[in-house]
């Protein structure tokens, strides 16, 4: 197998696990695509690559109303079903087309979209920079692509865990094994300049869980996730740790959400390049 195509075989660390979507459901535009927001214009039209279950699309569509599109794509079918109905919910059906899609090479005409944007995407495609290269593509001139992805190596929490320090460790073996970059935030420009973009606005901005309501909610996902999601069966198949080490890893996941001092922080690197 050439290295080509070894880079674009890339596997999706996280799958589709309900513990995955819980966080992904959880994502706005305001929480997750402010860096994006104020590019925004009524009638344009978006590309929203690897739109997950919908709940940032929705309001993509909402920001570009009246008279704007969102074309919204994932290379999971299923999760396409639920960002459907999702927003279908939000009465928002006739402003957003669903499609599966490969970033790598995305089945669009040259200067289609006014704005296209990758939520927590490239840390696991293949070839980030290709992809990068085929968002800008199938961007305007003028127009926007956006990326946002989050740094692991850059997480840090309060109180001091060992078991959490030991899951990012695997975490990012795992990751990396797969064919990702789970450090991908500070990388984001770099990938866009060898892109071929040379106007790049880059930025970074944080998720930080602090409350009870928001450590308890964090901890229990990701704790469900290091033992129940696609994560958990990659990394045991490939050999990476055992049963016994990922239930340890949830255990962490739980002392450290149940301290009343609990604090974490994402830190997620951000690009506004210029097609």
């Amino acid at each position: 197998m050439g290295t080509e195509e070894t880079k674009e075989t890339a596997v999706y660390t996280h799958g589709h696990h309900e513990s995955v979507l819980r966080s992904h459901r959880w994502r706005t535009a305001a929480n997750s695509a402010a860096y994006l927001i104020g590019e925004l214009r009524p009638g344009m039209s978006v590309l929203d690559v690897g739109c997950g279950p919908g709940t940032i699309t929705a309001d993509l569509a909402e920001l570009v109303a009246p008279g704007g599109r969102v074309t919204a794509v994932d290379a999971a079918r299923d999760v396409l079903e639920q960002a459907a109905e999702y927003v279908r919910e939000r009465g928002l059906a006739d402003a957003i087309t669903f499609a599966t899609a490969d970033v790598h090479a995305l089945d669009f005409p040259d200067d289609s979209f006014d704005v296209v944007h990758a939520h927590q995407v490239l840390q696991h495609v293949g070839d980030p920079v290709r992809a990068l290269r085929e968002m800008r593509r199938v961007c305007r001139p003028a127009g926007i692509v956006a990326a946002r992805d989050a740094d692991y190596a850059a997480m840090t929490w309060y109180p001091a865990e060992p078991g959490l320090d030991e899951w990012l460790g695997l975490y990012r073996r795992v990751a990396r094994a797969n064919g990702g970059e789970p450090d991908a935030g500070r990388r984001l420009l770099s990938w866009a300049r060898a892109a071929g973009f040379t106007e790049v606005a880059s930025s970074a901005t944080a998720w930080c869980y602090a409350t009870a309501e928001e450590t308890s909610w964090w901890s229990s996902l990701w704790a469900d996730r290091t033992t129940a999601s696609a994560y958990a069966s990659l990394a045991t198949d490939a050999g990476h740790a055992t049963p016994a080490d990922l239930a340890a890893a949830a255990e962490a996941w739980h002392r450290w959400g149940a301290s009343p001092d609990a604090w974490f922080s994402v830190l997620n690197g951000e690009i506004l390049a210029r097609a």
